[in-house]
């Protein structure tokens, strides 16, 4: 009988001296995905730089599956934060000359007036077509549907820069990027911030336009680059940087599909322009938008004013985004790797609008509203690559400058709203609701306030003398007017003569002692009258 073998070992027992078994390595993130968290500890323990590698666009994340949600909860607190920071952009009646001239526009345009004929401008026609639409449904007495319009504006554009930053770096760095959007939207000179002017009405195409460009999407890009451009003519900036994303998104060759991105968003860019200017007369759009500013455009003869101004308004610039270039000084200062995270396109979208704040080197403070959405979407980048104690810092830099930014709104001055509104109760004291009265100035806002039509398509002394942006060296005069100007002004004078001519320069470089054909009508059909705030009203002589 064979004797019972002892047991052997089950499988859930094991000897003292078993080796324990080796698990594989689970192997490790392709370090093309690498977290900037990951970066950032991998460049403090190893103490050495990381390889570099090509300045590429970073991939795009796959949204994740709570995207609703998470908009719906995005999107009310940018609304909410929009109405609270412009706020006081519904206490004036008008802030600035920009808004008084579109204003007059629209006017003219519900009067039967033909834009680029006898209502001109040296700006593209989206924002007037926008003014007279809203004055059509809500009425021409107040621009309370304009701030209203504003609001959304900026909320758009914060939208916009919000969904560009979570794409590539995720919920949160797409809420930080909207919420400083709208925070640096105001940090400028409330004349500059709060109105409803093209600044304002630019900024959502800039910023879809860069989305648009993001996701591939080039006919939409295109669009959105043209609508920029409708509204002001240095929102065209933003096209090089989708056309950078659509050179490098696309592969190269016969095979790729470079070539058609290229070509679908320049169609897409073109053909909105084309439709415009065939719809006001190509000639007409291309001088008043394009040809007639060369004078305008000059840096000759003001250079110590217009430094002088470009330093004071960069520096009140740096100031209110005080809390958009803290995360990226400290990112640069530290020498942090960040090509990966504030790619090519980036820079380049905010060189390009910095390029536009230069151009025809007039520096208005309204200018600079242009680097805010690249700026914000840079900051939320760097933030990725600092702890959360910086987050917060700039959170409280960025609502601190806000606040203060939104007080002086509230409580600035209104010396030119109140001489302009002065003038205009005498001109309507003085004149009946069909005269004609015209206005020797740079306050348009005048012949809106005081409800009465212009005698001319020339609203403001600007347009005839070179005076814009206040320019006060020897290219002020007739000579340096568009062109035929003056012999146009004075055709219009002469045909239907107005009612009242105000001379509200003042003593300033476009006064009429200086402008020859002016002083002569006022010498010799006209009759001082009166003064009002500085400002001389001449009548009309009675036919003899």
């Amino acid at each position: 009988m064979p004797t019972a073998q002892p047991p052997g070992p089950s499988r859930t027992a094991r000897t003292a001296d078993a080796p324990a078994p080796v698990r594989a390595p689970r192997p490790r993130r392709p370090d093309h995905y690498a977290s900037p968290a990951a970066v950032r500890e991998a460049s403090r323990t190893v103490g050495t730089a990381l390889p570099r590698r090509p300045a590429t666009v970073a991939p795009p994340r796959t949204p994740p599956r709570t995207l609703p949600r998470y908009w719906l909860r995005l999107l009310p607190a940018l609304l909410v934060l929009t109405v609270a920071t412009r706020l006081p952009s519904f206490q004036r009646p008008v802030w600035n000359p920009d808004e008084g001239f579109l204003a007059t526009q629209a006017r003219m345009l519900a009067a039967g007036g033909t834009l680029y004929d006898d209502v001109v401008d040296r700006k593209p026609p989206l924002l007037p077509w926008l003014y007279r639409g809203a004055f059509a449904l809500f009425g021409d007495d107040s621009l309370w549907p304009l701030r209203a319009l504003a609001v959304l504006a900026v909320l758009a554009t914060a939208t916009f820069a919000a969904a560009l930053a979570h794409r590539r770096w995720g919920p949160r760095a797409g809420a930080v990027a909207g919420v400083l959007c709208v925070l640096g939207s105001v940090g400028l000179n409330p004349e500059d911030a709060q109105a409803a002017t093209f600044e304002v009405f630019m900024l959502p195409f800039t910023a879809a336009a860069v989305w648009a460009a993001d996701r591939r999407r080039w006919a939409v890009a295109g669009l959105a680059v043209a609508g920029a451009l409708l509204v002001k003519q240095t929102g065209g900036a933003v096209l090089l940087p989708v056309l950078y994303l659509a050179w490098v998104r696309t592969a190269p060759g016969p095979g790729g599909g470079r070539r058609p991105a290229l070509l679908r968003t320049l169609a897409a860019f073109a053909a909105p322009l084309l439709a415009v200017a065939l719809a006001n007369d190509v000639s007409r759009t291309l001088f008043w938008t394009v040809t007639g500013s060369g004078s305008y455009a000059s840096f000759t003869g003001s250079e110590l004013h217009v430094l002088s101004r470009g330093l004071a308004n960069t520096a009140l610039f740096a100031a209110g985004a005080g809390g958009l270039l803290l995360p990226l000084a400290v990112v640069l200062r530290r020498g942090l790797p960040h090509r990966r995270v504030l790619t090519t396109d980036l820079w380049l979208w905010l060189g390009v609008s910095a390029l536009a704040v230069l151009t025809g080197f007039h520096f208005f403070g309204h200018y600079y509203l242009q680097l805010v959405p690249p700026l914000a979407v840079l900051a939320a980048g760097a933030l990725t690559l600092l702890t959360a104690d910086w987050l917060r810092l700039t959170a409280v830099v960025s609502a601190v400058l806000c606040t203060v930014f939104v007080a002086w709104g509230s409580h600035a001055g209104q010396a030119d709203l109140d001489h302009a509104r002065r003038v205009a109760d005498a001109v309507r004291d003085n004149t009946r609701a069909e005269d004609t009265v015209f206005v020797w100035g740079m306050h348009p806002e005048t012949y809106w306030l005081a409800d009465r039509r212009p005698a001319s398509r020339y609203l403001t002394a600007g347009l005839l003398t070179n005076y814009s942006g206040g320019r006060d060296g020897p290219r002020v005069g007739e000579e340096y007017g568009m062109h035929r100007s003056w012999p146009t002004l004075m055709a219009e004078l002469v045909a239907d003569p107005p009612r009242l001519i105000v001379d509200d320069s003042r003593g300033k470089p476009y006064r009429p002692a200086r402008m020859p054909r002016l002083q002569r009508l006022l010498d010799s059909r006209y009759v001082l009258v009166g003064e009002v705030d500085g400002a001389l009203f001449y009548a009309r002589e009675p036919t003899r």
